[in-house]
């Protein structure tokens, strides 16, 4: 062991002669280990919503949005076949999107409703696999007995809002209507609920409606025309360059639009305040580091006659620095270790018990708090602690090394 080691282990194994100065350097550790177990609880909650808010919204939606300036895409066969063919792509679905009004005996809601193919559209999105649409116009539905009514699918909480069940009756008012004599008359057409989706993001499931592309499609007079095509990549970081190679395959007036584009500001939102919440809680430590400096000028002071003993048997002034820094080092290693074990240990009790639950409306999330611990965002947590906790120790290191041993003997 080196000589600076050495002294450096007897002064923290040393009982201090000043009470105050063993109660500054336990409160140093305690402050390092609250800082680094609230930076890695926390940032594990925020990267956890992070994710599982980006599983929910791409379970509930395409990677790839592809439209048309103008409106409609008439020739949206032609179109899908050419971007199923891009490299990158998974598979492809047309869809229509309007607004409406749906009425039940229990009340009525404002809804987002889609026209979509189910034999399509599960490929795209997972929350659409289990989507039970009749398609009444085919042949198979008019050799079979099944009931005239063309079905729609509801998200949960528009069902529990709107008080229908599986088998219910409802109306779809949509303002394409036609004109009368009497004025402008909206479309009305009587759909039966054939099931619902969870998405698990509660702003989905109240707002959207599902009904399929040929009811959609003489609801609102398109022909065999539709609104756009959702689109899934292998990729969903690559979507954006996919999307462009599309782009330039069909050319204007097609534009499309990725994932990330249609929720920038959410996403931008939240990582933001993942940093923030980062640099207000590193405070926590800059606070614990402050102790450890007041912790060791103290100990400079206490240790006066000592260090002036040391320099006149031989020690030189960077082995003085060396005994010092190890000592703040040490306080701050025990410091971000228990940090790091307790934040660790309350990442794994709030990932696998149900310790507080969210509220939908409000959150967004239907369920418990979702955690996530990241390797990188630990060690840049551990490497930020040790760091700090280094600069703090060298003002004092440098004051012990700057003592003049005549002066500190006379009048130590």
């Amino acid at each position: 062991m080196s000589f600076e080691l050495y002294i450096g282990r007897r002064y923290l194994r040393a009982k201090q002669k000043q009470a105050f100065v063993s109660l500054i350097t336990i409160l140093s550790i305690a402050g390092v280990t609250v800082g680094v177990m609230a930076l890695i609880v926390v940032i594990a909650v925020m990267t956890g919503f992070d994710a599982d808010l980006k599983a929910r919204i791409l379970g509930g939606q395409s990677q790839v949005m592809l439209m048309r300036h103008g409106g409609e895409i008439k020739d949206y066969r032609m179109a899908m076949a050419k971007v199923e063919k891009t490299k990158g792509v998974e598979a492809a679905t047309p869809f229509i999107a309007t607004q409406a009004m749906l009425r039940s005996k229990s009340g009525a809601a404002g809804v987002v409703i889609r026209g979509i193919d189910p034999a399509t559209a599960g490929r795209v999105m997972k929350t659409l696999k289990q989507v039970t649409l009749p398609d009444l116009s085919s042949k198979e539905a008019n050799q079979q007995a099944l009931p005239r009514e063309p079905g729609i699918v509801l998200g949960k909480e528009l069902a529990r809002n709107l008080g229908v069940i599986e088998g219910d009756r409802i109306y779809l008012i949509s303002a394409h209507g036609m004109l009368s004599p009497i004025g402008h008359l909206p479309a009305m057409k009587q759909f039966r609920v054939t099931g619902f989706f969870q998405s698990g993001m509660y702003e989905y499931d109240q707002t959207f409606a599902f009904i399929h592309i040929n009811d959609a499609q003489k609801m609102l007079r398109m022909g065999d025309s539709v609104t756009g095509i959702d689109i899934r990549v292998s990729d969903i970081y690559a979507a954006r360059n996919i999307a462009e190679k599309i782009i330039s395959e069909l050319g204007f007036p097609y534009w499309a639009r990725d994932w990330m584009q249609m929720n920038q500001n959410l996403f931008r939102a939240l990582k933001m305040e993942r940093w923030v919440m980062a640099i207000i809680l590193i405070l926590i430590v800059l606070v614990a580091a402050f102790n450890i400096a007041s912790s060791l000028i103290m100990l400079v002071m206490g240790k006066t006659r000592d260090i002036a003993i040391l320099k006149a048997m031989g020690a030189t002034n960077k082995s003085i620095r060396k005994i010092f820094v190890f000592n703040g080092m040490v306080i701050g290693a025990i410091g971000t270790f228990l940090g790091l074990c307790l934040g660790l240990l309350l990442c794994t009790l709030l990932k696998h018990y149900d310790i507080y639950e969210l509220t939908g409306d409000i959150y967004y999330f239907t369920t418990t708090l979702p955690v996530k611990v990241e390797i990188f965002w630990v060690l840049g947590i551990v490497s930020a602690a040790m760091a700090i906790c280094f600069l703090a120790t060298l003002y004092p290191a440098r004051q012990a090394a700057k003592l003049d041993p005549v002066e500190a003997i006379r009048y130590g």
